[in-house]
């Protein structure tokens, strides 16, 4: 069972524990379009890693030796992201199934889900949540 975690406790783990670390699944287009977790107070960066590749949406197929390449390990705590939690979801299963200890969702991911108006970002999730993020 992976664990959904909120992403202010995320926000808190990334903070206070030096082995934890925010991997963001989300494609090439919403990190330069929708925006990235801004993680520079806690001196750390995302690890960004595509679960599938734009514009095909195909899943990576390198996504665990990038994860190993980015030098994450299984003893870390790795907490995946994504836009509403599917996709970093499935990343943490295969990170667990590969022998990673310590592997969490980010509830409701980066933007969350839709509102009334069929728009993200207003119910839940880490820029809902007013964490820091930035945009190119």
């Amino acid at each position: 069972m992976i664990d959904d975690v909120a992403p202010r406790q995320v926000w808190e783990a990334l903070m206070s524990n030096p082995d934890a670390f925010l991997c963001d699944v989300r494609t090439v287009a919403e990190w330069q379009f929708v925006g990235l977790p801004d993680l520079s107070q806690t001196g750390k960066r995302p690890v960004m890693i595509e679960w599938q590749v734009f514009p095909s949406m195909q899943p990576n197929p390198d996504f665990m030796a990038a994860l190993q390449a980015a030098g994450l390990t299984p003893e870390q705590h790795v907490y995946f992201v994504c836009r509403s939690g599917g996709r970093s979801m499935a990343a943490a299963r295969l990170a667990r199934d590969h022998g990673f200890h310590h592997v969490y969702n980010v509830k409701d991911g980066f933007e969350g889900p839709h509102d009334q108006r069929g728009q993200r970002g207003h119910v839940a999730g880490w820029k809902h949540d007013g964490l820091p993020w930035s945009q190119n």
